[in-house]
């Protein structure tokens, strides 16, 4: 399945380059193509992408400010003839910053990370896996986690740290996309941050679950949905 673009540059040229290059790559699809900022705006608010090229230095709305304002689901590239803005562009979770002009051997690295964040957690989703393979730091490198030692899941901003029983596993990925990779009827999500196993949880009060001398708080949002599971098991 290909990832669904749009470019939103306002220089022809470069948004032509970029057209060309998407082009050579099967996993990439172009929808459009947009010259303004907010047209593009308006596009996302009816239609569905999966990553935006996305240009800073813009009239009427900059890529940084547009950025803000989009799905967090949408992946961002941006593209741009300044490095001076790549540490706020990573601060917005961008999946690359590219500086022009932009050669395709760089695109091409770019691009691929795609590819590696929506399969930051990969789990035999076939015979209800007991296992997820989480990608660490070098290149193309997983390990093998079983989900019996997971006791919780932390998300530290870009990135999330899986506690086992035996060690700290972090990968850049999302909570939402471990929790995905995960057992519902194993794992909760007690706060914003935090996700745990059920297996593992030791007790529990009103205000925070306690899990191998960890305690962790309950947020106030999942504090309903994490209670009725509890009722559920309850004797």
């Amino acid at each position: 399945m290909a990832f669904k673009c749009i470019i939103v540059d306002d220089e022809p040229p470069a948004t032509r380059i970029l057209e060309n290059y998407i082009g050579k790559v099967s996993f990439l699809e172009k929808t459009e193509v947009f010259n303004d900022s907010l047209k593009a705006l308006e596009f996302l608010n009816t239609q569905s992408v999966d990553v935006i090229f996305l240009d800073i230095q813009m009239p009427q709305l900059t890529g940084l400010q547009i950025s803000r304002i989009i799905s967090k689901d949408i992946k961002v590239i941006f593209t741009t003839a300044y490095p001076d803005f790549a540490l706020e562009g990573f601060e917005l979770n961008a999946v690359d910053y590219l500086l022009k002009p932009i050669s395709f051997e760089r695109f091409y690295q770019a691009v691929s990370k795609l590819n590696t964040q929506s399969k930051t957690v990969v789990s035999n989703q076939n015979n209800l896996p007991d296992f997820l393979f989480i990608k660490t730091d070098g290149k193309n490198k997983f390990q093998k986690v079983f989900l019996n030692d997971i006791l919780y899941v932390e998300s530290l901003q870009n990135y999330v740290c899986i506690h086992t029983s035996k060690q700290q596993i972090i990968t850049h990925s999302s909570l939402k996309n471990v929790i995905e990779s995960l057992p519902e009827n194993n794992f909760i999500q007690i706060q914003k941050s935090y996700v745990v196993s059920l297996k593992h949880l030791e007790s529990t009060d009103n205000y925070s679950v306690y899990i191998n001398g960890k305690e962790l708080p309950i947020g106030a949002a999942y504090k309903e949905a994490f209670f009725d599971k509890i009722e559920e098991n309850k004797i």
